[in-house]
């Protein structure tokens, strides 16, 4: 079966926040990390991951993904404090 995953990465100071979506939410983090690719979390120095939510297919994660990037800021982060109150990594 092809998991998915959607993900919020932020910064030191949680002023930016990143939407993705990976097949591999621990590879995918560590090159966020590594800042392997060049981009948004790279530039902005989003290394940090706060909240993720695990589905069966990878349709199911991306469809998640493009709804979670139209929501305002505040929705993003009254759902990182309900399950990660500290945004800790």
């Amino acid at each position: 079966m092809n998991r998915g995953y959607i993900y919020f990465l932020t910064n030191r100071n949680n002023r930016s926040l990143y939407v993705g979506v990976t097949n591999d939410i621990v590879r995918r983090t560590i090159e966020h990390k590594a800042k392997i690719n060049s981009g948004f979390t790279a530039k902005y120095c989003c290394d940090r991951l706060v909240y993720f939510e695990r589905y069966e297919r990878i349709t199911e994660a991306i469809s998640r993904e493009k709804q979670l990037k139209k929501w305002r800021r505040e929705w993003k982060k009254a759902l990182v404090e309900k399950e990660n109150p500290k945004w800790e990594d």
